[in-house]
Formats: C-alpha cells, structure tokens, sequence
C-alpha cells in the first residue's frame, strides 16, 4: 500500500507505484515516476522527467532530477532514468540530459550513491557502480559495472571508467581508466590493477595473472601505446579481461587514457 506523509506534496501527473514510500516533507514533480516500494525518506525532491525503478531509495535531501548546470540548457524535457534498487544518499544531486549528449542521464540497477556525490547531465552509469561520499562527477562521465570511487573523486567531463575500475579516495580524474584498473593521485595514475575486486567477484587465478601480464606489456617502457595494444592483442586475444581492456582502450574517446605516473606521455 503506497503511503505519502501528510506534509509532503506529490503533484498531478506523478506515476507511483505499488507500495510507495513518500516521507515528511518530500516533493514529487508532476513528470515524476517512481517504480514499487521506491522510499523516499523525508525531504527528499524528485524534480523534472525523472524515473526511478522499483525497489529504490532516497534519502533526506537529496535533489533529483532539478534543471542541469549547463549553461546552454534551454529547458528542454530531457530525463533522468535511475534503475531499480538503488541507494541514493543524503544530498546527493543528480541531473538530467542536454541536447549535447542522448537528453538522457542513465543510472543502472543495484547502485550505491553515497552522501553528497553529484552526477552531472549526460552521464552514463552501469550497474553495481558505488560512488562514495563527495565524488563528483563531470557531465558526459561513462561509468562500467561495478566500478567504485573513493570519496571526494572529482572526475572530469567525458571521462570513461572502465568495469571493475578501483578509484582512490580525493582522486581528480582527467583521464580515461581501464577497465579493472586501480588509480590514485591528485592528478590519478595508474597504480596497478584492481586484484581485491578482482578476486572477490570470482574471476579465475588463470585470468587474472593473464591480465596482470597484459597489463606489463601494455604500460611497458617499449614502442607506442598503439604498438603496445597491437602486440597485447596478438598475445592475449583469448583472454576475456584482456579484450575488455583492449576493446575499451581502442574505442572512441575524448580523453586520453590513464597510464602509471612514470608512463603517462606513452
């Protein structure tokens, strides 16, 4: 049975599903939907063409879905589609799309989005991502499943960050992350590879020690990091984490990637 508090206000048009949650003091815009037993806590704001999925939850303060910081918005009814089951913390902000990007932002399923962390417009986020307190990020932003950033990561627009990626804690990234990479620094390089995620969710030995020679050769001393890629991809194709790194090495990008600190021109 959905339960809206007498202080909150819920505007016509708002969707709600079953078994909804709307606290003390929270407001629902009119173009709002929300999924079965979505809770918002109290003071909560859902603004805008905003969805968030079933089983979700929103805590005191949060702003969702409000106009972006985009100088060039003009308004336009772009969205912001939130998946199911995600937390999302104590004033966080989170904005919809531009005409710059798809006029969509995207986050998975099964994401925790800790205290005061912003999504900008046009972000793109995968299942499983946690953003841990203060993380901040860029419009533009791509994000993998099962990616974590550390708290106060500022992450420059158009970055991508590749699935199992590891991001230390006041982190500024400006460059593009491979995926199960470990990174750090106020201008974030590569340390190594992500080995704790790795082994926690299960990968093989036998994948993994081949990634971490993958990984050897293609941030080694020798060639281009072209010609690097080419001899990883000859020697490692098989491999199933190794071709992530290289498929998402190879793809378009406006960011260069992220290589270890005493590497990062090659």
């Amino acid at each position: 049975m959905t339960e809206i508090h007498p202080t909150a206000i819920v505007a016509d048009g708002a969707q709600l599903g079953a078994d909804v949650t709307v606290g003390p003091y929270s407001i629902v815009g009119a173009h709002v939907e929300l999924g079965d037993g979505v809770v918002l806590h109290s003071h909560a704001v859902i603004e805008g063409r905003t969805k968030i999925g079933s089983g979700g939850s929103v805590y005191p303060f949060a702003v969702i879905g409000h106009r972006p910081q985009d100088t060039k918005f003009g308004g336009e009814p772009s969205t912001l589609v939130i998946g199911e089951r995600c937390t999302i913390r104590e004033h966080v902000t989170m904005h919809p799309g531009t005409t710059s990007g798809d006029m969509v932002t995207t986050v998975g399923d099964d994401c925790l989005i800790m205290v005061g962390a912003h999504v900008a417009h046009d972000c793109r986020i995968g299942d499983h991502v946690i953003m841990a307190n203060n993380a901040s990020l860029g419009g533009h932003v791509v994000i993998e499943d099962h990616a974590i950033l550390g708290g106060m990561v500022a992450v420059h627009q158009f970055v991508r960050i590749g699935r199992h990626a590891m991001i230390g804690g006041a982190s500024a990234v400006d460059a593009d992350i491979i995926p199960y990479g470990s990174v750090s620094g106020d201008r974030a390089h590569l340390l190594g590879l992500n080995l704790v995620g790795l082994k926690r969710r299960g990968f093989a030995n036998e994948e993994i020690h081949a990634l971490q020679k993958a990984y050897r050769m293609l941030f080694g001393p020798e060639g281009t990091l072209q010609e690097r890629l080419d001899d990883v991809e000859e020697t490692y194709a098989a491999n199933g984490l190794v071709s992530d790194v290289i498929g998402f090495a190879r793809a378009d990008s406006h960011r260069p990637i992220c290589q270890p600190r005493n590497n990062r021109g090659g």
